[in-house]
């Protein structure tokens, strides 16, 4: 494996010199020096007794400044243990305020965490969804402190429930909440610590119509009280959906909604001006990728519309495949659709009609006419084992770019993180050994994921024959989840992941050590629009040039997070204007006491 990383590393990095975005800076995990001091703890299912379910799809890191102090804290969810709430003390410093707050929820195999400003008051709430222990709604008190209320507020479902997405989807200046679920891939069985064992059949759970379990759009009554619009809205529809995410593709000023299949065909639903929403799926996607796990929408040519990107976990594991990536590390195998292995070893009936699927990672380039190319293969979109998207300037050119969790952990190999950056809208250039993303030190390519008791309870297991004693057993490190953010203050953009059943990372980049990065981050405060203004599409002019975000606060796989939008300015050290499309309808614009390298904050006009 070493020997194929140097090999994999040396390739990149000889590439990187034809590369002309800024590349020469670098990324250490400095998860040490936080006071983080969170691990990811697995259920069974996904270790000791590995079965093919979905509870290997990991949890959420999610951020938000909860007490308003103007530093973005860290959440981090878990299947058994605690989840943990880190306050940031500034400098890349952190506290443990679980305990305080209120949000640990121990042993309740917590899956995906959504920050938002769900009733105005300026201060974000954080929605938590777990496997069968119910949902959770925390509404943030202020000083750090919340208080479950998801019983009075009408959101209690438990269920198989994933990522949750948190719009405005009438505009009504009131987010709503859309759960995602999965569907039923568990037994009535507990195993340790109150988990329930999942089926043997799990993987194939899309072929059972009564194991599926219906999203649920709640929408905003106020005064945080919640009403399930699910059917009314038009979204009861058949699909195993671990996230979704929002814009509007349309123009007509409602959002959209893009809701992932895991084991199947995505879906496109447009939104009708609130009152419903219709699939236009065919119409303007025609194929979509078969195992779609992370979703994105931003605009990564910048030419003022937003694109989207769609990463494809499933198609990436069959048999065949899985076998080969054991010994393959080659980039051009990574980097390959898996249509010929998922063809040949799946039926068209278990692939419910593949005609119309892409079985890989689908980037999506606007058109400006109302469709859409897809465009993944030829910007180098393709990745391997990928979960969520994680966007943002990592280089401060103006030009966004992603970084891909991936890998399986246990029973698999090493599978690489991948950081792709973006070289000037025109396409993504694989860079995560030459920004030291990849690889990990040694030590940290591998955990102890659990331990036999080969003598006692365990003498059963089949990796116990011919072994005496308590024996442990590794796992190579695997990420699930991330959130770009900056985490230190000093200008330029880091990245915190969430690791399956290990610590995370917290990646701390020099660049602004190194460079003199311009860059401008906008916090919106809404009025007639939420007070978070997710929904609104933010223009920055500056140098001449005009660069666009859409404020969904879609942070990565099964994450939602409240953090200002960071524009990188490239060479330019001035601001000339903001404008701000609020979800209201208000425009707004703002060419006053801009400057760069700060954070301006826009109040929504009346």
């Amino acid at each position: 494996m070493d020997v194929a990383l140097q090999e994999r590393a040396a390739l990149q990095r000889a590439s990187a010199t034809k590369l002309g975005a800024i590349h020469d800076f670098k990324f250490a995990d400095r998860l040490g020096d936080t006071g983080i001091s969170f691990r990811h703890e697995i259920v069974e299912d996904a270790g000791k007794h590995f079965r093919g379910n979905h509870y290997d799809h990991g949890s959420a890191v999610a951020a938000a400044d909860v007490d308003r102090d103007g530093r973005p804290d860290l959440y981090f969810a878990t299947q058994l243990g605690t989840n943990r709430l880190y306050r940031n003390l500034g400098a890349g410093k952190f506290e443990d305020i679980t305990s305080l707050a209120g949000v640990g929820l121990p042993d309740q195999v917590s899956v995906g965490a959504s920050f938002a400003d769900l009733d105005n008051d300026g201060l974000p709430e954080l929605f938590v969804t777990t496997v069968r222990h119910g949902n959770h709604l925390f509404r943030n008190k202020g000083g750090g402190k919340f208080e479950d209320i998801t019983e009075a507020a009408g959101v209690a479902f438990s269920g198989h429930s994933s990522g949750i997405v948190l719009v405005d989807f009438d505009n009504d200046g009131l987010l709503d909440i859309l759960i995602c679920n999965v569907g039923r891939f568990t037994t009535e069985v507990k195993g340790p610590g109150g988990y329930f064992v999942g089926m043997t059949n799990g993987f194939t759970g899309h072929l059972f119509p009564d194991r599926t379990e219906h999203s649920i759009l709640y929408k905003n009554k106020g005064n945080l009280r919640f009403k399930d619009v699910t059917a009314e809205m038009g979204l009861k529809l058949v699909s195993w959906s671990g996230d979704a995410t929002f814009a509007d593709l349309n123009h007509d000023g409602f959002p959209d909604l893009y809701l992932l299949n895991m084991q199947g065909d995505n879906h496109y639903l447009e939104n009708q001006g609130g009152k419903r929403f219709v699939e236009k799926t065919v119409s303007v996607f025609p194929k979509t990728s078969w195992g779609g796990m992370g979703v994105k929408f931003f605009d990564y040519n910048q030419d003022g519309r937003p694109d989207l990107y769609v990463t494809d976990m499933h198609s990436d594991m069959t048999g065949l495949q899985t076998k080969l990536s054991k010994v393959d590390f080659r980039e051009s195998f990574e980097k390959m659709k898996s249509e010929k292995w998922c063809t040949t070893e799946y039926s068209d009936a278990y692939l419910q009609g593949a005609a119309n699927n892409i079985f890989g990672n689908s980037f999506y380039q606007n058109q400006g006419d109302g469709t859409f190319a897809e465009v993944s293969d030829s910007i180098g979109a393709e990745t391997f084992w990928p979960w969520g998207v994680s966007v943002g300037d990592l280089n401060a050119d103006g030009f966004e770019d992603v970084f891909i969790p991936a890998g399986m952990g246990f029973g698999f190999r090493y599978g690489i993180n991948s950081l792709l950056l973006n070289d000037g809208g025109k396409r993504f250039a694989d860079s995560e050994f030459v920004l030291g993303v990849e690889p990990r030190v040694a030590a940290k390519r591998t955990h102890v994921a659990f331990v036999l008791d080969c003598d006692g309870a365990d003498r059963a297991h089949p990796l116990a024959r011919g072994r005496t004693g308590k024996v442990p057993f590794t796992a190579v490190a695997s990420s699930r989840s991330a959130v770009v953010l900056d985490v230190d203050g000093d200008g330029d953009l880091d990245i915190v992941t969430n690791e399956m059943g290990d610590a995370p990372q917290v990646l701390i980049s020099d660049l602004s050590a190194s460079h003199a990065v311009h860059f401008i981050q906008v916090q919106l405060i809404g009025r007639k629009s939420n007070r978070d203004g997710l929904g609104a599409l933010v223009r920055v002019t500056s140098g001449g040039r005009v660069w666009t975000q859409y404020h969904d606060g879609k942070s990565g796989h099964l994450g939602q997070s409240v953090l200002p939008l960071y524009f990188g300015l490239g060479a330019s050290s001035t601001v000339e204007k903001v404008e701000v499309d609020w979800p209201s309808g208000r425009h707004q614009v703002v060419t006053q006491d801009l400057g760069s390298n700060r954070l301006i904050k826009l109040t929504e006009p009346e």
